[in-house]
């Protein structure tokens, strides 16, 4: 047999052995599929190559499978099936669904999003499995080999086989506790003060960070924490500064007081763009893209009661 016989394998190939199979005789499985007996004698016979088996014996008038015969009825009808829904567009019940997810983000991402992602899908699935991995600085790789099926990111990782779409954005704010200062006057008085930072695994800076020193503007950083829900404890009783996202008020910057970042006059105000990002053999798998669509209702039911509800800036 040729090594590549298997190839030419078809669906009336495998549909034509499980009809023998279930009527044990080629007269009436050929009246079954509607064919001669003649059709399925060489149907057979090309089977047989291929299997490296006889595949049916004759026994009396009848014919009698072969144990491999027996062997490969259970993954002649799975391919079959796998043949039969290749052109069917999948259906999604959610209430029907198991799923497993792994997310890849940082704390903000982790804290802001998804604990309302999973009670948001807990409570319309059969059963709902998240799995939240560090980001870090995110690869191609990571959703090529599957390590995760979404990350979450404003410096996506980009390939053409990488999918990614604005989740949302916000502008960033500038925290302090009350009871130790003042906001900062100016911009003179910003860049003054002593601050805290966010820097991620391998170094990598915030994107506020970055925008800040490409326009020449160096602060003072006596504190860099590797997560945002460091900052806090650094942040609390002392005179320190932390520019972080807006957003970071709901949940672990609550308590402290925060004002715009005041920034030079006529430059304009820094923004954070953050992307959710899948891998395109997912694209069309309807229960990804319902738990996608869950990410971008949860974000942006987030940003929106975050600006009905912004705190006193005097306040601690």
């Amino acid at each position: 047999m040729n090594k590549n016989e298997w190839l030419t394998l078809s669906g009336a190939d495998l549909r034509l052995f499980l009809t023998v199979l279930e009527a044990g005789s080629v007269t009436v499985a050929a009246g079954r599929l509607g064919i001669t007996q003649s059709a399925v004698s060489h149907g057979l016979a090309r089977l047989r190559v291929i299997a490296d088996d006889a595949l049916f014996v004759k026994s009396g008038r009848a014919i009698m499978p072969t144990p491999q015969a027996l062997t490969l009825a259970g993954p002649a009808q799975e391919m079959l099936d796998g043949m039969q829904n290749f052109g069917r567009k999948k259906r999604f019940h959610p209430a029907e669904a198991r799923l497993s997810v792994t997310v890849a983000g940082n704390d903000l991402q982790r804290d802001l999003l998804l604990p309302k992602v999973f009670a948001v899908i807990s409570a319309q699935v059969a059963s709902f499995e998240l799995r939240i991995i560090p980001s870090g600085t995110p690869t191609p790789e990571m959703l090529r080999e599957r390590h995760c099926d979404f990350i979450i990111a404003p410096v996506p990782p980009e390939g053409a086989d990488i999918v990614q779409r604005r989740l949302f954005e916000d502008s960033y704010r500038c925290f302090y506790d009350a009871g130790v200062r003042t906001a900062p006057r100016d911009f003179a008085d910003y860049m003054a003060a002593r601050h805290v930072t966010v820097m991620h695994a391998e170094h990598e800076k915030l994107q506020f960070d970055k925008w800040m020193e490409g326009r020449g503007h160096r602060r003072n950083f006596v504190v860099s924490v590797t997560n945002f829900s460091g900052v806090p404890v650094f942040l609390q009783g002392t005179d320190l500064l932390a520019s972080l996202p807006s957003l970071c008020t709901a949940r672990m910057m609550q308590g402290f007081a925060a004002v715009p970042v005041p920034l030079p006059a006529g430059e304009r105000e820094a923004r954070l763009v953050m992307y959710l990002a899948w891998h395109r053999h997912n694209q069309q798998d309807p229960a990804h893209g319902w738990v996608r669509q869950v990410m971008f209702d949860v974000a942006a039911a987030v940003t929106r009661d975050a600006v009905s509800d912004k705190p006193d800036s005097n306040k601690r």
